[in-house]
């Protein structure tokens, strides 16, 4: 791809003198009208990628001005640590100052093993100064064992998931590395659960019963049970082990697409309405893909006292796992 701050390259300006002779200039001006809009699309996402760094590093500064241990984890956006989003750039500095950890999916088996090499050498760049948590999604349970071995091997955590857990809705029965230590920080933390669905469960008291039942060191769930928000005694009663260890509670949240099951959703929205509701996400028929640098959105989930973020800084989480970080490029991008 040209250098982005160059659409018409000199590359591609030799291919229009080349042809403009030709027979071939009806097929080179597509060919040109391809790359201009490929270039331009480009541009776009790098643009938008720079407001996401922007936007998480705004959104860590509001949580750890309340809560200066406050964890900022975001998810499958490991590019967003480079400077415009290009690992072949220097690290943008003042963005992995703003998080406390990186949260990724698929990088060893995607149902099969299917090492993903690109986003892997990012990780390994990174595994030197941010936690790594690693969601593997698994065909066969025989799997378990190697992926759990790959990311130990990396330095990594890994959260296995069945193909019967492919929502995030069960309670694996024993974590990898299972102890009774204090995990205080992030960097303690040898296994995770990742648990953002309770359809599983008969009530909210089932739920919170589950997990506390259970040895993890740390516990990844939404701020909501159904659409009743978890209180801070409740998530407190969440921060000891079965065992009497420590462990920390993280809080889901989407900060790049919005979701219509949400409580900040108003019956009359839907695809671009507002405008910033972008554009619809496959695969996911209660989501829409934001412009998220919007300061309407960016108002309904940090900066004041009736926020998304705050909502879970008064229920007591000790972090925020941010998803659909990448949505940068889902916007102009359908893979």
């Amino acid at each position: 791809m040209p250098a982005h701050n160059s659409i018409l390259s000199i590359s591609v300006r030799r291919l229009l003198e080349k042809n403009l002779s030709s027979m071939k200039i009806h097929h080179s001006f597509f060919a040109l009208l391809f790359l201009i809009t490929a270039c331009q699309k480009e541009k776009k996402s790098i643009e938008a990628a720079v407001k996401m760094q922007d936007f998480v590093i705004e959104l860590s500064t509001y949580a750890k001005s309340i809560d200066s241990d406050f964890l900022i984890i975001p998810q499958n956006g490991e590019a967003l640590c480079y400077q415009n989003a290009n690992p072949e750039s220097d690290f943008r500095t003042d963005y992995l100052a703003a998080i406390d950890g990186i949260g990724v999916e698929e990088i060893f088996y995607n149902g099969d093993l299917s090492i993903d090499t690109y986003r892997l050498n990012m990780l390994q760049e990174l595994v030197g100064s941010k936690k790594i948590l690693v969601s593997e999604y698994l065909n066969d349970n025989n799997f378990i064992a190697d992926a759990q071995q790959r990311a130990t091997d990396e330095g990594f955590i890994c959260f296995p998931r069945s193909k019967d857990n492919y929502n995030y809705e069960l309670i694996p029965a024993n974590p990898f590395q299972e102890n009774a230590d204090n995990i205080t920080t992030l960097s303690l933390a040898k296994n995770y659960l990742y648990l953002i669905s309770n359809s599983q469960f008969t009530s909210k008291q089932n739920m919170l019963n589950a997990i506390s039942a259970t040895n993890y060191d740390l516990i990844l769930i939404d701020l909501f049970y159904e659409e009743d928000p978890f209180t801070a005694t409740e998530i407190n009663q969440l921060k000891t082990k079965a065992n009497g260890g420590q462990r920390l509670v993280i809080a889901y949240m989407s900060v790049g697409s919005a979701e219509n099951y949400r409580y900040y959703w108003q019956e009359n929205w839907r695809l671009h309405k507002p405008d910033w509701l972008k554009k619809k996400y496959d695969g996911y028929k209660d989501e829409i893909w934001v412009e998220y640098w919007n300061s309407e959105w960016k108002n309904i989930i940090f900066g004041n006292e009736e926020s998304y973020l705050k909502k879970i800084l008064n229920a007591s989480f000790d972090g925020v796992y941010l998803d659909n970080v990448e949505a940068y490029y889902f916007l102009y991008y359908n893979r």
